[in-house]
């Protein structure tokens, strides 16, 4: 999701929220490093969650964060 509201709206059993364009709910064309932390951070919601309708903010800004840098950090590398 890219919206809280519209998140909220929907009703949605979790929900990873971000400060991304519209219609760019993984990140940026052609950033495999982008794509891939966004999809770690949906799955991590998605495997702790533990009440309906959990909604994350994630910290992430479209273009501002070195995504590189934020894997080789979680895997030590």
């Amino acid at each position: 999701m890219v919206d809280r509201q519209k998140a909220a709206t929907m009703a949605v059993p979790r929900g990873l929220i971000l400060r991304f364009p519209f219609g760019r709910p993984f990140g940026a064309p052609g950033n495999p490093q982008q794509q891939r932390v966004v999809l770690e951070d949906a799955l991590e919601v998605l495997a702790t969650a533990t009440e309906p309708g959990k909604i994350v903010a994630s910290p992430y800004r479209w273009r501002r964060e070195d995504y590189g840098e934020i894997l080789r950090e979680r895997y030590g590398g």
